[in-house]
């Protein structure tokens, strides 16, 4: 979601940002969580990623000065080369960037009275099972479709209550038409943009279910026409964070992936760039 603040790194401090280190201490899912077909715990499924029989989704695009923007963010990313082989033996660069740019995170802050900053979120939220809804069925025929909770109920009917500590994302397949920013935008000609996300509902809704963070495939997850971004609102004040911009959403199942969140670590950040990883188990 768009605001006006940005962060400035060195590339020498880039070495460990998106990594997670140490022993992770994953959560058995509740007996109302979604189960698949064939229980595979997730230190299986760890355990499986190095000789490649656990598969990794990548879902965060590479950052550079072209990805869509807010309108209004004209200046969003700039890269400087500091040191070069032939005059100091190594490479290495600079950048600066806002923090709402590319695949990014919005902490609770973003958003008074939301207290955590984005270096504040509880790390224990940014291991959590992934529920999918899938809508782009309804996106095709309405770019401004927002997620209702007649929509969460059809899909609990299926795959169970939504388990406490879930991240939920939403898929609705505005990806595709990354990285066309006129297209992702879909700015009509009064200057509104057209793309669909959460209903103020809807939300209400998963902070009863316990979700600890939303996600979606577009630039905010209140819809395009929103003037005062409502859902944001609802949802940061009540602790939970976000994920906008996600990519590779298709190849996640509505249930049974696991979701790896790990943005920088900014201090008094009101967001940042997150690299956000999905484990699913092996076919």
């Amino acid at each position: 979601m768009y605001k006006r603040s940005v962060v400035i790194f060195s590339s020498a401090a880039l070495a460990c940002v998106f990594f997670v280190c140490g022993f992770v201490r994953l959560r058995a899912a509740s007996p109302s969580a979604p189960q698949s077909k064939k229980t595979v715990s997730p230190q299986a499924w760890l355990r499986g990623v190095s000789d490649g029989s656990t598969r990794v989704v990548d879902m965060t695009y590479a950052i550079n000065g072209k990805l869509p923007a807010w309108p209004g963010d004209d200046r969003t990313f700039e890269a400087k080369v500091v040191a070069t082989p032939e005059k100091d033996g190594y490479f290495a660069r600079s950048f600066w960037m806002l923090e709402h740019y590319g695949t990014h995170m919005d902490a609770p802050a973003h958003f008074p009275p939301g207290k955590e900053f984005l270096d504040q979120i509880p790390v224990e939220h940014l291991f959590a099972p992934a529920v999918v809804i899938d809508v782009r069925e309804e996106v095709a025929k309405d770019p401004d479709y927002r997620l209702r909770v007649m929509r969460l109920e059809k899909w609990e009917a299926v795959h169970g209550r939504i388990p406490a500590g879930a991240v939920v994302l939403l898929r609705t397949g505005w990806s595709s038409r990354w990285p066309d920013q006129a297209r992702y935008r879909n700015m009509d000609a009064a200057g509104v943009m057209h793309f669909p996300g959460f209903s103020v509902e809807a939300a209400r809704l998963l902070i009863e279910r316990g979700a600890v963070g939303l996600g979606i495939d577009t630039l905010s997850i209140d819809f395009g026409p929103s003037k005062d971004f409502e859902v944001h609102r609802v949802t940061l004040p009540a602790g939970l964070y976000q994920l906008e911009n996600l990519a590779s959403l298709d190849q996640l199942p509505e249930v049974g992936a696991f979701l790896i969140s790990a943005p920088i670590k900014l201090e008094g950040g009101s967001g940042g760039p997150v690299r956000v990883f999905a484990i699913l188990p092996s076919k």
